[in-house]
Parts: C-alpha cells; sequence; structure tokens
C-alpha cells in the first residue's frame, strides 16, 4: 500500500452486539485492499433505520464468516479512492465514489476507511456533492429497484408511496416522476408533505391524519397501479385498498409489521441489493436533471450511537456521519 495510508484508523466500532452502549470509538486496523476492491477514503457515512438490527447482531447470520470484534458497522457511504485492486478496471486512485459494504467481513462506513467491493462501488453522479451520495448505496438503490425491479413501473401509470418523506421515499418520488408515473405520496406531519411536495410529487397526503380514501379515489379513480410500502400503519392498510386488482404492491424486508396486502393483488417484499447495473441506472437518472437529496442532520463519528437511537424517530431524508 502506498506510504500515505496509514495501518491504523479511528471507526465508530462494537466491541460486543448489544445496545446503542457497546457502540464507541476504537483504533482498528485499516481493511486491506482485495483484488476486486476498492479501498475508501470514507468522507460521510450513510445512517440506517436498520442500523441497529446489526448493531444488535440480529443481521449477524449474513455475514459471510463469523463475527470479529471490533466490528465496524455501516452499509453506505461516500469518499476518495485512495487503492485499488489488480482486477478493478472501471475506478482509479482519486475518483469520488460512493458505495455499499453492507455486512461486510472487512467492516463498514462507520470508519476512516473501508474496502468496498469493485461492483458495489460508482462514480459520484454529476451534480451531486460527497455529503448526498453518501445515501445512494442504501436508500437509492432500494428506492429504484422496489420502483422498476418489483413494481415494473411504466410511464403513465398511478403509484402511491407509502412513507414519502423519509430516505428511500424521498428519492423514490423522484425516481418515480423521471419514469414518468403520476404520484401519490403519504408523508408524516407538515414537515413530511411539504418534503414530498417540494420533490415532486403530484398530490400528497398527511399520514397522520389524512381523508386518505377521498385522496385516493380522487387521485387514481380506477385505482392504483402500483404501491411502494416504506412504512407500517393502519394508513397503510387503508390506501392499500386502493390498488387495482392486477396492480402490484412491494416493500422493502425490514417494514414491520408488513402491510396486509387486499387478497388477490400481486406483492413482494425485497432487499435493496448493490451491484453495477443499478447503480448505473441511477445514476442516469439523477444525472437527468437537478435531484434533491434532503440530509437530515449530519452527526459526528463520536455520535454514532445517538445517531443510531435517533433515526427511529420522526425524521426527514436521510441522516449521516461526518467521517472526514
Amino acid at each position: 500500500m502506498p506510504a500515505t495510508i496509514p495501518d491504523k484508523m479511528k471507526a465508530a466500532a462494537l466491541d460486543r452486539f448489544g445496545g446503542p452502549e457497546v457502540l464507541g470509538i476504537k483504533t482498528v486496523s485499516v481493511p486491506t485492499c482485495g483484488d476486486d476492491e476498492v479501498l475508501v477514503r470514507v468522507a460521510v457515512a450513510g445512517i440506517g433505520a436498520w442500523d441497529w438490527l446489526e448493531r444488535e447482531g440480529k443481521l449477524a447470520e449474513l455475514l459471510p464468516a463469523a463475527p470479529r470484534f471490533p466490528y465496524v458497522p455501516g452499509a453506505d457511504g461516500a469518499g476518495e479512492i485512495v487503492a485499488v485492486g489488480k482486477n478493478v478496471k472501471d475506478l482509479k486512485v482519486g475518483d469520488q465514489v460512493y458505495g455499499s459494504a453492507f455486512m461486510s467481513a472487512k467492516g463498514g462506513f462507520y470508519a476512516e476507511y473501508v474496502a468496498v467491493k469493485k461492483d458495489q462501488a460508482s462514480r459520484i453522479p454529476k451534480g451531486l456533492k460527497v455529503e448526498q451520495a453518501a445515501v445512494l448505496a442504501a436508500d437509492g438503490i432500494t428506492a429504484l429497484e422496489g420502483l422498476e425491479d418489483h413494481l415494473q413501473l411504466k410511464a403513465g401509470q398511478r403509484l402511491i408511496i407509502f412513507g414519502a418523506n423519509g430516505g428511500i421515499g424521498h428519492m423514490a418520488v423522484q425516481f418515480a416522476k423521471r419514469m414518468g408515473a403520476n404520484v401519490l405520496a403519504v408523508a408524516s406531519g407538515e414537515d413530511g408533505v411539504e418534503l414530498a411536495r417540494r420533490v415532486g410529487a403530484d398530490a400528497v397526503v398527511d399520514g397522520r391524519k389524512g381523508d386518505f380514501d377521498k385522496v385516493c379515489r380522487e387521485f387514481a379513480p380506477d385505482g392504483f397501479d402500483a404501491a411502494l410500502v416504506l412504512a407500517s400503519g393502519d394508513a397503510a392498510e387503508k390506501v392499500l385498498q386502493h390498488v387495482k386488482k392486477e396492480g402490484r404492491i412491494a416493500w422493502p424486508h425490514g417494514v414491520e409489521p408488513a402491510p396486509k396486502v387486499p387478497e388477490g393483488i400481486q406483492a413482494k417484499a425485497y432487499d435493496g441489493i448493490p451491484g453495477a447495473d443499478v447503480m448505473k441506472r441511477m445514476n442516469a437518472l439523477i444525472e437527468a436533471g437537478p435531484f434533491h437529496l434532503e440530509i437530515g442532520r449530519i452527526y459526528a463519528l463520536e455520535e454514532a450511537a445517538k445517531a443510531q437511537q435517533e433515526v427511529l424517530k420522526h425524521h426527514l431524508g436521510k441522516y449521516t456521519i461526518r467521517i472526514h
């Protein structure tokens, strides 16, 4: 490795699985860069609503090997490539990239450096800052795969997005509009409603107090072609009654409890899976025009445990941690 890359780094790491108290600042080894990996000097890491599950060990079965401590979490983030493996052709040292290291044996993005598989890293789309791109490899990919791959959304179709003010939701609204859909957004609170309008939803209803039946009938008299469900609750059950019998409903794993789907409608729970193809598709959509990424709050690395708790409360967009 070049001399500019240190042997040790600072990370927010676990010394065991458990509550917020197990996540603290540690000095750990900088991960090695494998033949099919890039080593990234992390600028900003994303905070996922699922990060507490990783911290408590509830996702440990997804690891490729038995967990080793100190354990560095963090599914996604962005920064600058400082080393590339010999099999990496399309990325080079100095590139600004975003990527995924979800449940990686080498550790995640809550650290100064992270090793990322070459097909799970991509150059930052034109027009975005590194602080914004940090949230793409988890929430952006989950939004796009839900719409394109699972709902098979087409131009002119009527779509409802339930949970439109979150990290996945506010990106899904923008992707769906660029795909030519008509979007009714269900958002939480006045601030959530304002954000959903700002990112281009054709109509918005407040998930806490809206007249769902009235709004749905007016927006889609013949029913919705598709629904992307990003939050749970009684309101979700009400709006899903307005999806056509031949329509589709999708939600990411982790939406609990899983939505109650009307009988006869095609429904699917899915995971957002990073890869070169979906990143290329997402970058093209983002670069098609101005794209807004709502960063609700930026934490210091030392506040990682606090951030993991606060992301579970009402908020807009995505929370992040500044590393460098």
